[in-house]
């Protein structure tokens, strides 16, 4: 970078970090101001903050090395996180759930779900502790996609660049909680907006594919020759050829159905850490809709700027030599294409991606051990301003712990596989059942989870080391833990008594859920019954057409950047008839609270 860019980019990290003591007093006044903003935040502040948060840098490299190397390949094979499609499911059932059980974490959502007794307190406990350990994990995997980006441009080592951006973002989030993480994500959406616009102009203008190019493949150094065709086709093929870490996506037709089984699931578990905290966060059902569909919206101009990236390190390989490491295409695109002064913008764009994931990681993580572990359990009478400072301890604990874990991690695509498939499965099976199973108790979900996590870490640490499978690591990374967590919740549900009925009762009540509950719905009036009953089933109905409205909309802006007009047109009028039955389905009947 020129000078200039150092300024730019020094300019916008000291005005971040000032803003953060500007609006100090306000998120001080107690920890639901602190974490939930008062819920009084406007939807689409809260829409646009959670773009701002799911475009981070990692996965904005990752998302763009796939895509580089395997075209529209890369979008298929990112439905397993990337794609974020559990916004279809919170956008028409899991949001509005969710936020009408008027709690600040998923944790203290267990006392609704599982009563305040010694069954209540553990699954709260166990899943406090469950959340804090996966922010752990992902504050790793974003401090080396976010270090692996800042470093080639300062001239630093990737590690202390990863370690600087976050302890920036962490001094802004520590001292203005959950205000400053949401305005702050909006002023940096804005700017991941000018990179977005600047970027496709770009490559739109400069770039014209050949029918045939080459390309690196990611972990490896080997090359391919594929044709414009193939790359940008929107069928995926049963079968692809990769070597090395990558050839786990081989059996491509068969991947494809692991990862959508894969998303059901975890849509129908409803989420968690910072993107659940928009929706607890929220005013009311219609306002939970209305800033998930904003949400979605902004997020699918992700998947044009990275293809743009994509076309233009193409392009460079083209004129120059090919990029070794598809996983530093963004930052040699923006190396040498981008004239200086801008660069400095969108550098500072870039950080500003990495910096929104950092600041909603850490706020959202925190508020589990205040409002779950430290106010409930150890000191209930503390006061407003104890609580906020042990926001900001657990929040330079959690950053801590994550930077340390970075250090044993290489590969940004071998975390991420992790984090989605073994994690994350382990987590969200028990948090499936606690929704639709009326007989699930907290001693299932306490057991399932731990179960599950017990199985993620065996699995990463042990037995694929000892399998040496690259081609089935994947399904082993999903299954196993997935298997433990499930045979724990079953185990721990039999073993022991069911929910107080009652709690149950208030439960379904409040939430008004689908699924086994005709031992609590029966006990309502007809006419109640009946009024859930419609509810639930234009839910179930819109959430399989949001899926492929979701998918085809983000579809949308790849073959748009790669100019395929034919493609084009069929995706707009399936957009179209997919919107139509999606407005009678879900938009019209959002209630006007």
């Amino acid at each position: 970078m020129e000078k200039i860019d150092y300024i730019i980019v020094t300019i916008y990290l000291l005005f971040i970090v000032i803003f953060g003591f500007f609006i100090q007093r306000k998120a001080s006044t107690g920890i639901e101001s602190y974490f939930l903003g008062n819920r009084n935040l406007p939807w689409w502040i809260l829409g646009a903050s959670g773009m701002a948060s799911n475009t981070d840098l990692a996965g904005t490299m990752l998302l763009t090395s796939l895509v580089y190397s395997l075209g529209t390949k890369g979008f298929f094979i990112e439905i397993r996180g990337g794609v974020v499609l559990i916004m279809a499911f919170l956008m028409t059932f899991m949001g509005k759930w969710n936020r009408r059980a008027q709690v600040m974490t998923i944790a203290e959502w267990m006392e609704l779900r599982f009563g305040k007794n010694r069954e209540g307190n553990i699954a709260r406990i166990i899943s406090a502790v469950a959340n804090i350990i996966f922010a752990i994990g992902t504050m790793s995997y974003f401090a080396l996609g976010g270090g692996k980006f800042l470093g080639g441009f300062l001239g630093i080592d990737d590690r202390v660049a990863g370690i600087l951006l976050i302890l920036l973002a962490l001094i802004y989030t520590a001292v203005s909680g959950f205000y400053g993480v949401v305005l702050t994500d909006v002023f940096q959406g804005i700017l991941i907006f000018v990179a977005i616009i600047y970027i496709c102009f770009l490559a739109f203008q400069i770039v014209n594919l050949p029918e045939n190019f080459v390309v690196s493949i990611p972990g490896t150094e080997q090359l391919q020759e594929l044709s414009l065709r193939e790359w940008s086709s929107l069928f995926p093929p049963i079968k692809i050829d990769l070597p090395g870490d990558y050839s786990i996506f081989n059996l491509f037709g068969g991947v494809m159905l692991f990862y959508v089984f894969k998303v059901f699931l975890e849509g129908g578990a409803g989420g968690g850490g910072y993107m659940i905290q928009r929706y607890f966060a929220a005013k009311n059902d219609r306002e939970a809709g209305l800033l998930s569909l904003f949400w979605i919206f902004l997020l699918s101009f992700r998947w044009p700027l990275v293809t743009s990236l994509a076309i233009l390190g193409i392009d460079y390989g083209l004129k120059n030599q090919i990029i070794s490491d598809p996983e530093l295409v963004l930052p040699t695109v923006i190396s040498e294409y981008i004239p200086a002064g801008v660069k400095g913008l969108l550098v500072a764009c870039f950080i500003a991606a990495a910096m929104s994931t950092f600041d909603s990681i850490i706020n959202a993580s925190a508020a589990y051990w205040v409002k779950d572990i430290y106010q409930a359990y150890i000191k209930p009478e503390a006061n407003n301003q104890q609580l906020v400072n042990q926001g900001r301890l657990a929040s330079v604990v959690i950053v801590s712990l994550g930077l340390i874990f970075s250090f044993n991690i290489t590969n940004i695509n071998d975390i991420w596989g992790w984090l989605t498939l073994g994690l994350g499965t382990g987590l969200f099976i028990p948090l499936v059942l606690r929704w639709y199973w009326w007989r699930f108790n907290g001693y299932g979900f306490a057991i399932g989870t731990g179960a599950g996590l017990v199985g993620a870490i065996l699995t990463k640490a042990v037995i694929l080391p000892f399998l040496n499978l690259p081609q089935l690591q994947e399904y082993i990374l999903f299954l196993v833990p997935s298997i433990c967590s499930f045979l724990g919740c079953i185990l721990g549900t039999l073993l022991t008594p069911s929910t107080n009925l009652e709690v149950i009762d208030n439960f379904y009540r409040v939430t008004r859920p689908f699924g086994f509950w005709g031992v609590v719905s029966k006990n309502l009036p007809t006419n109640i019954q009946a009024k859930i009953k419609r509810e639930n089933r234009r839910d179930i109905l819109a959430t399989f057409i949001a899926i492929p409205w979701q998918l085809v909309l983000f579809l949308m802006g790849i073959i748009l950047m790669m100019k395929q007009w034919d493609s084009f047109g069929i995706l707009l009028l399936m957009f179209i008839l997919l919107s139509i039955g999606l407005y009678f389905t879900w938009f019209k009947h959002l209630e006007k609270i």
